[in-house]
């Protein structure tokens, strides 16, 4: 056997032992949270939230805690459970920030969805939204953002660059301490009305905004924060007056396929998608553009594939899902279902019940390691997903609800 013939058996190997290892470590982590003692549990929770093991000092804390004698608990709220008490007390831990909700966050920010990135601007305003109880309905509708305390780093927040939190991340500042708030439009230049959460932020722009026809910053924002993609909201039954005019009605010269495919999509897309009419990521410049008044000229790329389809003439936006299918996702009707803009678009989709359901879930992986997979998983979820609509939209709430049930499985 060569070199490399050796080599590649000795990761085969390696690759398999090392999945039979984490099975095992799994089931052996599942089969002690179900039989394990008070102590046992509160290390559990605080270890799959904060991510560490707790000190000494935390560990008495922690344990108090679950015994009810822990007068730290009445600052976490009325009528706490000890068990909840743990959750929260692990969430003062800095992991919980700098590494937890990192990594938590880090995929919604790119098209790869990959947590290998580095700190943001997006990552940073969920983290620090998370920390601040800011009601999370509004992460894609709010003007505000997060930034490092003044001086603890060289850079400054800029709209050109991610200087600012590539330093604050390779200099492991404490984001629990050294995060603080600020209106986003006093970074990125841009009015108040036109700032959109996250959707506006540098990395998402970046991201999202850049070339193309601001398509993809509304599959994504669909994917990560409704938790579901264009091919789960397919409806060919709508309208299609508002499909722009660079989708072509007889792709390959074959209509069939625009009438049984592509029209499911852009009916519901791009009457929504008309909300970014005025927005742009400027590679040149590598900062978010906003033109007020005048549509991009991306809203007209490919304009002769039909040049009777729909013409974007301004930043006004419908949200034909309202009915059909594509109503369970639940929409709040005491709003209207249309405006415009980017940050009535994301007021209509932060308060939807699929967007409330979608951060519960993302959160059950996050702690529990799997996916809700039985009738006690989706009914906790429901409950929980009730808590936090209930409760202000609190996450922090989520993390200690959603701990507290899977270590008792």
């Amino acid at each position: 056997m060569n070199n490399r013939m050796w080599t590649k058996h000795m990761d085969d190997v390696f690759g398999i032992l090392s999945r039979f290892t984490l099975a095992g470590l799994l089931c052996t982590a599942f089969a002690v949270s179900a039989n394990a003692g008070p102590r046992e549990q509160a290390k559990l929770i605080h270890d799959r939230i904060a991510g560490v093991p707790p000190s000494s000092a935390v560990m008495a804390d922690l344990e108090s805690a679950m015994q009810g004698t822990n007068p730290q608990c009445a600052t976490y709220g009325a009528g706490i459970t000890g068990a909840q008490c743990v959750a929260y007390i692990a969430m003062d831990n800095m992991n919980f920030y700098n590494v937890t909700l990192k990594n938590f966050a880090a995929p919604w920010t790119n098209r790869d969805q990959s947590v290998f990135v580095p700190l943001n601007d997006y990552i940073a305003t969920v983290i620090g939204m998370v920390r601040d109880d800011v009601p999370f309905n509004e992460l894609l509708s709010r003007d505000i953002t997060y930034i490092g305390r003044a001086g603890v780093v060289p850079a400054g927040p800029s709209a050109n660059n991610n200087n600012h939190y590539e330093q604050l991340e390779a200099n492991n500042v404490n984001l629990r301490d050294d995060l603080v708030v600020a209106a986003q439009s006093s970074v990125n230049g841009l009015p108040s009305s036109a700032t959109a959460g996250v959707m506006t932020s540098r990395a998402a722009s970046e991201a999202f905004f850049v070339a193309g026809t601001n398509r993809a910053m509304f599959r994504f924002t669909l994917l990560n924060h409704l938790c579901n993609d264009m091919e789960q909201m397919h409806d060919p039954a709508l309208t299609p007056d508002r499909i722009r005019q660079d989708v072509s009605r007889s792709p390959g010269g074959d209509s069939r396929l625009y009438l049984n495919n592509c029209i499911g999509c852009h009916t519901g897309m791009d009457p929504m998608t008309q909300a970014f009419a005025y927005y742009n990521y400027d590679e040149a410049t590598g900062a978010l553009e906003y033109t007020q008044g005048n549509v991009q000229p991306k809203y007209f790329n490919n304009d002769l594939n039909f040049p009777q389809g729909y013409r974007t003439p301004d930043d006004s936006w419908d949200n034909y899902w309202r009915r059909g299918q594509n109503a369970y996702l639940g929409f709040d009707p005491g709003l209207p279902g249309s405006g415009q803009g980017a940050k009535s678009l994301g007021e209509e989709l932060g308060n939807s019940q699929a967007f409330a359901a979608c951060q519960v879930k993302k959160v059950f992986r996050a702690v529990c390691l799997r996916a809700p997979e039985n009738a006690g998983d989706r009914s906790e979820v429901d409950n929980i997903i009730s808590t936090f609509r209930s409760s202000g939209f609190r996450m922090k709430q989520v993390f200690a609800d959603t701990a507290v049930y899977c270590m008792g499985q």
